[in-house]
């Protein structure tokens, strides 16, 4: 297999569009962490690193888990589109089976390592956090648990990308939380939570054929696409009441400009849900809204508290 072929497989392992769940989580709690004190480079850069990791290792063991379980190889081509269908390194070729299985070891043992070296220099009780998120990881997929097969993804998911990510990064600068930072980053997992949810429309027939029960398939489309509004409407709701319920942490309430890429993504699967190509516009207006709001809370938590 040629060099071009592994690294084409590599950069779908590590795919930007979805990796920005986590790099918006990580903007959120290294904003609100560089409000009250100067942010430690270095420290920052290895959580980057070590979620990163975890990132590109989740997905390659999830590749192999979504081709065994028939789920990937169900999907036809009127069924994928950029935002969903799996990787499918294994499907199209681009990577062996051996070779995805190494990418996931590799990237799992480094994510120990950063996590260890933070854990020892920083605080203990980051392994916590470490803990967690490669639990969640690993369990996403594999056997026994199967989160994603079982309805649980969807929990999972919110909690990795919102309270793990978000407080896990303050945590790593400052050894402390914060009440409405835990708050916010709920409202940001749950509308992270919100991308994956509307993914699994294109993927919902092929999934409940190989018995990938997601929400979307326990629920039918009709009734996941109203509880998708629902989703959205609570993450914006729950971020207005952190943001006005404590006193200083007005600035989150800039995340409300995710707001109108939100609505959109909602209106539009209401309106097509299953169409699929027209859900594509819809998905990518969920991936925008999420970053949004994190980018916009962060960053006007920044600029309004005092001194900073």
């Amino acid at each position: 297999m040629s060099a071009t072929l592994f690294w084409q497989g590599f950069w779908r392992l590590a795919d930007p569009k979805i990796s920005l769940a986590s790099f918006a989580g990580l903007w959120l709690g290294a904003c609100s962490a560089a409000a009250y004190s100067n942010l430690h480079w270095g420290w920052l850069a290895l959580t980057i690193l070590g979620v990163f990791c975890v990132e590109v290792a989740k997905n390659a063991s999830g590749e192999i888990v979504d081709y065994d379980s028939g789920t990937d190889l169900a999907i036809n081509e009127t069924e994928r589109t950029p935002f969903s269908g799996g990787k499918r390194v294994l499907v199209d070729g681009l990577l062996t089976r051996e070779q995805t299985a190494g990418i996931s070891r590799l990237f799992f043992l480094a994510a120990v390592s950063i996590g260890l070296v933070l854990v020892f220099l920083i605080d203990y009780r980051i392994l916590f956090f470490g803990l967690a998120g490669m639990a969640l990881a690993w369990f996403y997929h594999a056997a026994p648990v199967r989160l994603a097969y079982r309805g649980l993804g969807e929990a999972a998911v919110a909690l990795a990308y919102g309270p793990l990510v978000v407080c896990g990064t303050y945590f790593v600068q400052t050894s402390t939380l914060s009440a409405p930072l835990v708050h916010v980053s709920c409202a940001l997992g749950l509308h992270v939570a919100g991308f994956l949810w509307i993914n699994e429309f294109p993927d919902s027939r092929a999934d409940k054929a190989a018995g990938k029960r997601h929400l979307v398939v326990r629920l039918g489309t009709d009734r996941a696409a109203n509880a998708y509004v629902v989703l959205l409407a609570s993450a914006y709701c729950w971020l207005a009441f952190a943001s006005l319920a404590f006193p200083g942490a007005t600035g989150y309430l800039w995340g409300l400009v995710g707001l109108p890429l939100a609505s959109f993504s909602a209106w539009r699967l209401l309106q097509r849900t299953n169409d699929i190509p027209a859900l594509v516009p819809a998905q990518a207006a969920s991936l925008g809204g999420f970053v949004m709001m994190a980018l916009g809370a962060g960053t006007g938590y920044l600029l309004s508290t005092p001194g900073t």
